[in-house]
């Protein structure tokens, strides 16, 4: 019996959502020949709350910070790799990453010897369609890891030269609230003028206004299945909705800090080297959570929003010249990336203070904050690059370090 790991990292309150995510793990073994390990990576100050709404499930990993910060020290120590104290850093940093917790949930489902990795998020439940949950895994393990030709989709847009080649990735969109929490603004006149500043540099103004309606938007509720075996556009699928077999052991995720985005790397990896995958129709409901409304909230959501339009000038450069999932290759085009000329980007980050201040109100708060963090913000999304450029580098002894040590329940 194959072993998969179903994984929620967390740094909020989500008793309700775990709730949900017991409940998908259950009906993945009910239904299908595989035994699940629900991890949840938990920096929460809510982890007594979280074991009690885990404590109904089977074989579930369930690790704050310091055991998961035991484990990567001694991943780290058997891979023998340069700078110890520096990887570790960049697997467990001090800033959230959304990159670096599902690079830690990757290395754990190796210790684990699971053969895929189902992520969803603390700020997502499930879809109800006629009194039943709908859950993503279903469609996830139709397919997940086998050849091509034995997918079980509803629609077939493979490349029949593809056919033998494994499903390396399955995944879905979600219906609710926006997934960058812009929603307020969408009507305001300067909304296009932020969010198509993540497009690449010479997108044509008819691509760019085509971009901003379909950016963060979601798709249809679910009515019944259908899903198609196709290589996946990058734009129908979101990381709260996701999974991966043998693609997250050959690259890791960027572990960018402090921006959103730095975890949807693999999926344009998945695109670009042309990797069977699934699309499907079993959409999480993404939700906005009280915190993020908050002033506090709100500033520190908005700059992450910020840092990602900055690190997009790096990843659009990659995914333009990317045609396989080489590391060693991938590395290379990370670090050509790092070396791009500064002015593009400094340029971008004016107009995004400009954008922030045509929005008013409490906008007025981010543009003054990136105006004062400007040549900072700069500096870090380059910083980030060239970070990530060393863990390629690293990951694959990483991962073979993983698997032959263990992992204890806390």
């Amino acid at each position: 019996m194959r072993r998969v790991c179903l994984t929620v990292p967390t740094n909020r309150e989500c008793a309700a959502t775990l709730a949900e995510v017991v409940a998908e793990a259950a009906y993945a073994a009910e239904h299908f020949d595989v035994e699940v390990y629900l991890l949840v990576l938990d920096s929460s100050s809510d982890f007594a709350a979280h074991a009690r709404a885990l404590s109904r499930a089977d074989h579930v990993w369930h690790l704050d910070e310091s055991a998961q910060r035991t484990f990567l020290q001694r991943v780290i120590r058997r891979a023998g790799v340069a700078g110890p104290d520096v990887v570790a850093d960049l697997m467990l940093p001090q800033g959230l990453s959304y990159g670096a917790c599902t690079n830690r949930a990757f290395l754990i489902a190796a210790a684990l010897g699971c053969d895929s990795v189902h992520r969803r998020d603390s700020d997502s439940f499930f879809q109800t369609h006629d009194g039943e949950k709908v859950f993503p895994i279903h469609a996830e393990l139709l397919s997940l890891g086998k050849p091509a030709h034995q997918a079980v989709t509803v629609e077939n847009w493979l490349d029949p030269s593809l056919r033998d080649a494994t499903v390396a990735m399955v995944g879905a969109s979600f219906v609710g609230e926006m997934s960058v929490d812009l929603g307020e603004i969408r009507g305001h006149e300067a909304y296009f003028d932020l969010v198509s500043l993540w497009a690449a540099d010479g997108t044509s103004e008819q691509e760019k206004r085509a971009l901003v309606e379909e950016s963060f938007t979601g798709a249809d509720p679910f009515t019944g299945d259908w899903s198609a075996l196709s290589v996946v556009d990058p734009m129908r699928v979101d990381m709260h909705n996701i999974s991966f077999h043998g693609l997250h052991e050959t690259i890791p995720l960027p572990p960018a800090t402090d921006t959103i985005g730095s975890d949807y790397f693999l999926i344009h990896v998945a695109d670009k080297a042309r990797l069977p995958g699934v699309l499907h129709n079993r959409h999480i409901v993404n939700f906005h959570t009280l915190e993020r409304k908050t002033d506090a909230g709100f500033l520190a959501y908005q700059m992450r929003f910020a840092k990602f339009i900055l690190s997009m000038y790096y990843f659009h450069f990659i995914y333009q010249r990317m045609t396989n999932d080489d590391p060693a290759v991938i590395a290379a085009l990370v670090r050509e990336s790092a070396r791009q000329d500064l002015e593009p980007n400094e340029a971008r980050i004016d107009d995004m203070e400009r954008a922030y201040r045509k929005l008013g109100g409490r906008f007025m708060g981010v543009a003054d904050r990136i105006r004062d963090r400007r040549e900072s913000l700069l500096i870090e999304a380059r910083r980030d690059i060239d970070d990530y450029a060393l863990l390629i580098g690293i990951w694959a002894p990483l991962v073979e370090a993983a698997r032959i040590t263990g992992i204890h329940h806390v």
